[in-house]
């Protein structure tokens, strides 16, 4: 078992910056490569970024390239994801995923196999 628990959320203006952060423990040394993803209302959860164990593969969505960065700490098993230039449109819950199962790469179409709780972010207009 992983858990994971995410922090960072909150209200920030269009144009603002906000770093989440998700501290996973349990069978941490499992644990392939971890991500974020994020569901909105309405709408289905997706793919934001993923980052291997050794952070040599990073994955991004199309949606958040540029402004967006995923990061890890393994000595503190700890993801983060640095968001800038937010938009009104990166409003969700973002989620934190771990993957425990081994794959060539870590893109969208892989399923994690652990998730966090969620974390509220909401950038307003």
């Amino acid at each position: 078992q992983v858990q994971l628990v995410e922090s960072g959320g909150g209200l920030v203006q269009a144009g603002g910056s906000l770093r989440l952060s998700c501290a996973a423990s349990g069978r941490t040394s499992i644990t392939f490569a971890l991500g974020w993803f994020r569901q909105a209302p309405g709408k289905e959860r997706e793919f934001v970024a993923t980052v291997s164990r050794s952070g040599f593969w990073i994955y991004y969505a199309d949606s958040v390239k540029g402004r967006f960065t995923i990061s890890r700490d393994n000595a503190k098993n700890t993801v983060y994801l640095q968001m800038n230039s937010l938009k009104p449109e990166d409003t969700a819950v973002y989620f934190c995923a771990a993957y425990t199962h081994y794959y060539s790469d870590y893109g969208e179409t892989k399923k994690p196999d652990y998730w966090g709780q969620g974390t509220q972010v909401t950038v307003s207009s």
